[in-house]
Protein backbone atom coordinates (compact mmCIF):
# COMPACT_ATOMS: atom_id res chain seq x y z
CA UNK A 1 0.00 0.00 0.00
CA UNK A 2 2.84 2.61 0.63
CA UNK A 3 4.29 1.32 -2.36
CA UNK A 4 1.08 3.22 -4.27
CA UNK A 5 0.58 6.23 -2.04
CA UNK A 6 4.40 7.25 -3.03
CA UNK A 7 3.58 7.28 -6.93
CA UNK A 8 6.24 9.53 -8.19
CA UNK A 9 5.81 12.48 -10.89
CA UNK A 10 7.91 10.74 -13.25
CA UNK A 11 5.80 7.16 -12.83
CA UNK A 12 2.47 9.06 -13.32
CA UNK A 13 4.19 10.21 -16.79
CA UNK A 14 4.42 7.16 -17.46
CA UNK A 15 1.44 5.73 -16.24
CA UNK A 16 -0.32 8.34 -19.01
CA UNK A 17 2.25 7.00 -21.72
CA UNK A 18 1.12 2.99 -20.49
CA UNK A 19 -2.41 4.35 -20.98
CA UNK A 20 -2.20 5.70 -24.63
CA UNK A 21 0.01 2.50 -25.68
CA UNK A 22 -3.21 0.31 -24.40
CA UNK A 23 -5.53 2.07 -26.73
CA UNK A 24 -7.12 -1.15 -29.14
CA UNK A 25 -7.16 -0.61 -33.20
CA UNK A 26 -10.55 -0.17 -32.84
CA UNK A 27 -10.58 2.79 -30.79
CA UNK A 28 -7.92 4.65 -32.84
CA UNK A 29 -10.27 3.99 -35.83
CA UNK A 30 -13.05 5.93 -33.73
CA UNK A 31 -10.49 8.53 -32.67
CA UNK A 32 -10.13 9.04 -35.98
CA UNK A 33 -13.72 8.99 -37.29
CA UNK A 34 -14.82 11.38 -34.67
CA UNK A 35 -11.72 13.59 -35.62
CA UNK A 36 -12.40 14.08 -39.06
CA UNK A 37 -16.30 14.65 -38.35
CA UNK A 38 -15.59 17.28 -35.78
CA UNK A 39 -12.93 18.95 -38.04
CA UNK A 40 -15.40 18.92 -41.00
CA UNK A 41 -17.97 20.87 -38.86
CA UNK A 42 -15.35 23.50 -38.15
CA UNK A 43 -14.60 23.98 -41.45
CA UNK A 44 -18.06 23.98 -42.60
CA UNK A 45 -18.51 26.70 -40.10
CA UNK A 46 -16.36 28.53 -41.10
CA UNK A 47 -17.15 28.17 -45.30
CA UNK A 48 -20.52 28.49 -44.70
CA UNK A 49 -21.55 30.10 -41.11
CA UNK A 50 -24.87 30.87 -42.63
CA UNK A 51 -26.20 27.38 -42.81
CA UNK A 52 -23.99 25.70 -40.13
CA UNK A 53 -25.70 24.63 -36.78
CA UNK A 54 -23.90 26.16 -34.26
CA UNK A 55 -21.83 29.11 -34.92
CA UNK A 56 -17.85 29.26 -35.45
CA UNK A 57 -17.24 29.64 -31.82
CA UNK A 58 -19.41 26.73 -30.17
CA UNK A 59 -18.24 24.24 -33.53
CA UNK A 60 -14.76 24.91 -31.82
CA UNK A 61 -15.96 23.60 -28.55
CA UNK A 62 -17.57 20.94 -29.93
CA UNK A 63 -14.54 19.80 -31.27
CA UNK A 64 -12.21 19.71 -28.22
CA UNK A 65 -15.59 18.09 -26.11
CA UNK A 66 -15.50 15.27 -28.84
CA UNK A 67 -11.63 14.82 -28.61
CA UNK A 68 -11.47 14.84 -24.85
CA UNK A 69 -14.94 12.98 -24.42
CA UNK A 70 -14.32 10.05 -26.43
CA UNK A 71 -10.08 9.94 -24.67
CA UNK A 72 -12.01 10.35 -21.37
CA UNK A 73 -14.13 7.21 -21.64
CA UNK A 74 -11.71 4.78 -23.38
CA UNK A 75 -9.60 5.24 -20.40
CA UNK A 76 -12.70 5.31 -18.22
CA UNK A 77 -13.66 1.68 -19.57
CA UNK A 78 -10.37 0.12 -19.07
CA UNK A 79 -10.70 1.55 -15.27
CA UNK A 80 -7.31 3.84 -16.13
CA UNK A 81 -7.20 7.02 -13.93
CA UNK A 82 -5.77 8.92 -16.42
CA UNK A 83 -9.27 9.57 -18.03
CA UNK A 84 -10.28 12.08 -15.09
CA UNK A 85 -7.59 14.57 -17.08
CA UNK A 86 -9.82 14.56 -20.05
CA UNK A 87 -12.78 14.33 -17.94
CA UNK A 88 -12.27 17.99 -16.56
CA UNK A 89 -11.47 19.17 -19.86
CA UNK A 90 -15.05 17.61 -21.58
CA UNK A 91 -16.88 18.35 -18.56
CA UNK A 92 -16.22 22.04 -18.92
CA UNK A 93 -16.64 22.58 -22.78
CA UNK A 94 -19.55 20.51 -23.46
CA UNK A 95 -21.64 22.63 -20.45
CA UNK A 96 -20.92 25.56 -22.74
CA UNK A 97 -23.08 23.84 -25.78
CA UNK A 98 -25.35 22.78 -23.33
CA UNK A 99 -26.61 26.27 -22.25
CA UNK A 100 -26.46 27.22 -25.68
CA UNK A 101 -29.01 24.98 -26.86
CA UNK A 102 -31.05 25.54 -23.27
CA UNK A 103 -30.51 21.36 -22.11
CA UNK A 104 -30.64 22.89 -18.66
CA UNK A 105 -31.08 19.56 -17.34
CA UNK A 106 -27.78 17.95 -18.35
CA UNK A 107 -26.02 21.44 -18.20
CA UNK A 108 -26.63 21.44 -14.51
CA UNK A 109 -25.29 17.60 -14.05
CA UNK A 110 -21.85 18.87 -15.68
CA UNK A 111 -21.28 22.19 -14.01
CA UNK A 112 -22.49 21.37 -10.41
CA UNK A 113 -22.27 17.00 -10.03
CA UNK A 114 -19.99 15.98 -12.99
CA UNK A 115 -17.26 18.63 -12.81
CA UNK A 116 -16.40 18.69 -8.82
CA UNK A 117 -17.15 14.70 -8.46
CA UNK A 118 -14.21 14.18 -11.02
CA UNK A 119 -11.88 15.93 -8.55
CA UNK A 120 -12.94 13.60 -6.24
CA UNK A 121 -13.12 10.33 -8.25
CA UNK A 122 -9.02 10.94 -9.06
CA UNK A 123 -8.48 11.14 -5.49
CA UNK A 124 -10.16 8.33 -4.89
CA UNK A 125 -9.32 6.03 -7.73
CA UNK A 126 -5.56 7.32 -7.26
CA UNK A 127 -5.82 5.57 -3.87
CA UNK A 128 -7.06 2.33 -4.97
CA UNK A 129 -4.63 1.72 -7.42
CA UNK A 130 -4.36 -2.14 -8.39
CA UNK A 131 -0.93 -3.60 -6.64
CA UNK A 132 0.50 -4.27 -10.03
CA UNK A 133 -0.98 -1.87 -13.37
CA UNK A 134 -1.24 1.28 -10.99
CA UNK A 135 -2.82 3.45 -13.94
CA UNK A 136 -5.66 1.34 -13.41
CA UNK A 137 -7.91 1.24 -10.26
CA UNK A 138 -9.41 -1.17 -8.73
CA UNK A 139 -12.91 -2.56 -9.77
CA UNK A 140 -15.92 -3.33 -7.15
CA UNK A 141 -18.99 -4.81 -7.77
CA UNK A 142 -22.62 -4.26 -6.36
CA UNK A 143 -25.00 -6.67 -4.63
CA UNK A 144 -28.71 -7.18 -5.65
CA UNK A 145 -29.98 -4.85 -3.39
CA UNK A 146 -28.04 -2.50 -4.10
CA UNK A 147 -28.81 -2.30 -7.70
CA UNK A 148 -33.00 -2.45 -7.11
CA UNK A 149 -32.19 0.92 -4.68
CA UNK A 150 -30.47 2.60 -7.55
CA UNK A 151 -33.05 1.74 -10.04
CA UNK A 152 -36.10 3.40 -7.89
CA UNK A 153 -34.05 6.12 -7.24
CA UNK A 154 -33.05 6.72 -11.05
CA UNK A 155 -37.26 6.46 -11.72
CA UNK A 156 -38.73 9.19 -9.00
CA UNK A 157 -35.61 11.37 -9.82
CA UNK A 158 -36.50 11.59 -13.27
CA UNK A 159 -39.71 12.21 -12.85
CA UNK A 160 -38.89 15.17 -10.25
CA UNK A 161 -36.33 16.55 -12.37
CA UNK A 162 -38.98 16.50 -15.47
CA UNK A 163 -41.24 18.52 -13.90
CA UNK A 164 -38.72 21.01 -13.18
CA UNK A 165 -37.67 21.32 -16.36
CA UNK A 166 -40.79 21.74 -17.72
CA UNK A 167 -41.55 24.86 -15.33
CA UNK A 168 -37.89 26.63 -16.74
CA UNK A 169 -38.52 26.02 -20.83
CA UNK A 170 -36.35 22.85 -20.95
CA UNK A 171 -36.02 21.16 -24.55
CA UNK A 172 -36.83 17.36 -24.77
CA UNK A 173 -37.74 17.44 -21.09
CA UNK A 174 -38.08 13.91 -20.56
CA UNK A 175 -35.56 12.48 -22.22
CA UNK A 176 -33.11 15.50 -20.64
CA UNK A 177 -35.03 14.35 -16.77
CA UNK A 178 -33.76 11.04 -17.27
CA UNK A 179 -29.75 11.86 -18.35
CA UNK A 180 -30.03 13.64 -15.45
CA UNK A 181 -31.11 11.35 -12.73
CA UNK A 182 -28.89 8.38 -14.70
CA UNK A 183 -26.30 10.25 -14.65
CA UNK A 184 -26.24 11.59 -11.04
CA UNK A 185 -26.31 7.68 -9.86
CA UNK A 186 -23.87 6.74 -13.04
CA UNK A 187 -21.20 8.90 -11.87
CA UNK A 188 -21.64 8.13 -7.85
CA UNK A 189 -20.82 4.46 -8.60
CA UNK A 190 -18.11 5.37 -11.19
CA UNK A 191 -16.57 7.87 -8.32
CA UNK A 192 -16.49 4.66 -5.90
CA UNK A 193 -15.27 2.44 -8.69
CA UNK A 194 -18.75 -0.05 -9.44
CA UNK A 195 -18.61 -1.59 -12.40
CA UNK A 196 -22.59 -1.59 -12.36
CA UNK A 197 -21.84 2.17 -13.39
CA UNK A 198 -21.81 0.59 -17.24
CA UNK A 199 -25.31 -0.79 -17.07
CA UNK A 200 -26.98 3.18 -16.31
CA UNK A 201 -23.97 4.52 -18.76
CA UNK A 202 -25.27 2.28 -21.28
CA UNK A 203 -28.86 3.31 -21.03
CA UNK A 204 -27.96 7.22 -20.44
CA UNK A 205 -26.39 6.62 -24.14
CA UNK A 206 -29.10 5.32 -25.69
CA UNK A 207 -30.76 8.47 -24.36
CA UNK A 208 -28.42 10.74 -25.51
CA UNK A 209 -27.80 9.58 -29.42
CA UNK A 210 -31.63 10.11 -29.18
CA UNK A 211 -31.30 13.80 -27.65
CA UNK A 212 -28.73 14.34 -30.59
CA UNK A 213 -31.14 12.52 -33.26
CA UNK A 214 -34.16 14.71 -32.18
CA UNK A 215 -31.88 17.80 -31.78
CA UNK A 216 -29.35 17.37 -34.68
CA UNK A 217 -25.77 17.27 -34.45
CA UNK A 218 -23.30 14.81 -36.43
CA UNK A 219 -20.96 15.59 -33.84
CA UNK A 220 -22.22 14.77 -30.27
CA UNK A 221 -24.71 12.08 -32.38
CA UNK A 222 -20.96 10.37 -33.28
CA UNK A 223 -19.50 11.30 -29.93
CA UNK A 224 -22.21 9.56 -27.92
CA UNK A 225 -22.90 6.91 -30.29
CA UNK A 226 -18.87 6.13 -29.66
CA UNK A 227 -19.64 6.01 -25.54
CA UNK A 228 -22.35 3.76 -26.33
CA UNK A 229 -19.85 1.84 -27.89
CA UNK A 230 -17.52 1.98 -24.99
CA UNK A 231 -19.90 1.83 -22.32
CA UNK A 232 -20.62 -1.90 -23.46
CA UNK A 233 -16.77 -2.60 -23.22
CA UNK A 234 -16.73 -0.95 -19.92
CA UNK A 235 -18.88 -3.32 -18.44
CA UNK A 236 -16.96 -6.45 -19.79
CA UNK A 237 -13.43 -4.78 -19.12
CA UNK A 238 -14.76 -3.91 -15.44
CA UNK A 239 -16.42 -7.04 -14.85
CA UNK A 240 -13.15 -8.74 -16.08
CA UNK A 241 -11.27 -6.79 -13.61
CA UNK A 242 -13.15 -7.31 -10.90
CA UNK A 243 -12.87 -11.08 -11.10
CA UNK A 244 -9.46 -11.71 -11.53
CA UNK A 245 -7.93 -8.14 -9.96
CA UNK A 246 -10.12 -7.16 -7.10
CA UNK A 247 -11.85 -10.91 -5.24
CA UNK A 248 -12.58 -9.42 -2.04
CA UNK A 249 -14.31 -6.70 -3.57
CA UNK A 250 -12.42 -4.28 -1.53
Amino acid sequence: MDRIKKITFKEKIKNIKTSFKSLKWYEIIMIIIMIIIASIAVVEAIIHPETSTNPLWLTIINFISAICGIMCIFFCAKANISNFIFAVINTFVYAIFLWYHKIYGTFALEVLFYQPVNFISWYIWSKHRDEKLIEKTKAKKLTLLQNILCAIIITIGGIVYHSILVKIGGTVAWLDAFTLSIGIIAVILEMFRYKEQYIWWIITDIIAVAMYIIHFDLVYLTKKSIYLIMAIIGIINWTKLNKERNKTNE
